[in-house]
């Protein structure tokens, strides 16, 4: 069965500015109507003409797990590079606990140089920092002790307590599109989180992640597969082209390296959504994340009263 999840709005326009009020209303009523998870963006810094201005993911989280008891939460997509790893474990780590085992991360290792320039990491080494990263955060959640030297890292020891809510950790999506990261996926993470895809580019990329499982030794079908898509449900598709071309045209992006594309929009009438969504349901993806046009709340309402119960 694919879940559907909800996509949040910490990242806005450069002409607005996020609402924590309005985020805990829609994510309070979310998890009424039933999705089945909250998905928060993640970026430090974002352009300069226009600046995007974005809250950070897990404190805007774990201010939203205070507020809900079952959602599910999770990062789409975490740039782990950024992070020192040691102080990322214990933020992801209270995360968990505090929402009681809800967390879901998602991690990449991210594409934006100038906001690599602006923390001191090596845009360059970011695949080998994503790696380094991703062993310290997990070894801290499920190991009594590490030691371990990487770089200016010296884990003597370390002992992070408490652990987790979730055992022996998290589950953990892994974002990106080139070969070398869907490899990735396939033999150190729980899953692969996409971004755009239609559901061919998302069939084409699954079945490598799948071969590149099997090469490993490990059974593919420990892996989960999630795609986030835009969705605008209006009287018509013509009615509703214009509108959500222009959205994300002008405040989201597409990586010209992968087969992320504009194009992938779910939009039209309520039936014309669920028939593109079926194809997506049909390419067998686990989890889609819908992002509502504009994040408005009329959008939610209809997805969930009128879409979803067509696709459950």
């Amino acid at each position: 069965m694919t879940h559907f999840g909800l996509a949040i709005q910490n990242f806005v326009g450069p002409t607005a500015t996020p609402d924590i009020d309005e985020l805990y209303r829609y994510s309070t009523r979310a998890e009424e109507l039933g999705f089945e998870s909250l998905w928060a963006w993640d970026h430090v810094i974002l352009g300069v003409e226009p600046a995007f201005p974005i809250l950070d993911a897990v404190g805007t989280l774990t201010a939203i797990a205070a507020r809900t008891s079952r959602i599910k939460l999770g990062t789409g997509v975490l740039v782990l590079p950024l992070r020192n790893p040691t102080v990322a474990a214990k933020a992801i780590g209270t995360l968990d606990v505090i929402s009681k085992g809800r967390l879901i991360l998602g991690v990449a290792a991210g594409w934006y140089a100038r906001e690599f320039d602006a923390v001191g990491v090596p845009f360059k080494q970011r695949g080998r920092l994503f790696e380094r990263n991703f062993e310290i955060l997990t070894r801290l959640w499920t190991e009594d002790r590490v030691t371990l030297q990487a770089d200016e890292l010296n884990l003597r020891e370390a002992v992070m307590r408490p652990r987790t809510a979730q055992h022996p950790r998290p589950p953990i999506l892994i974002g990106g599109y080139v070969d070398a990261v869907l490899r990735r996926v396939a033999t150190k993470g729980d899953g692969w989180l996409t971004y755009f895809y239609t559901p061919a580019s998302y069939t084409k990329s699954w079945e490598k992640i799948l071969g590149f499982a099997r090469e490993a030794g490990r059974d593919p079908r420990t892996l989960t597969g999630t795609n986030q898509l835009a969705i605008l449900v209006g009287k018509s598709r013509a009615e509703t082209e214009a509108p959500m071309r222009q959205w994300l045209q002008t405040e989201w992006d597409v990586a010209a390296w992968s087969e992320s594309t504009i194009e992938h929009a779910i939009r039209g009438s309520a039936k014309e959504c669920i028939e593109q969504l079926r194809a997506h349901v049909a390419s067998g993806v686990d989890r889609i994340i819908l992002i509502p046009y504009r994040y408005e709340p009329e959008q939610v309402e209809i997805i969930a009263r009128e879409i979803l119960p067509a696709l459950r």
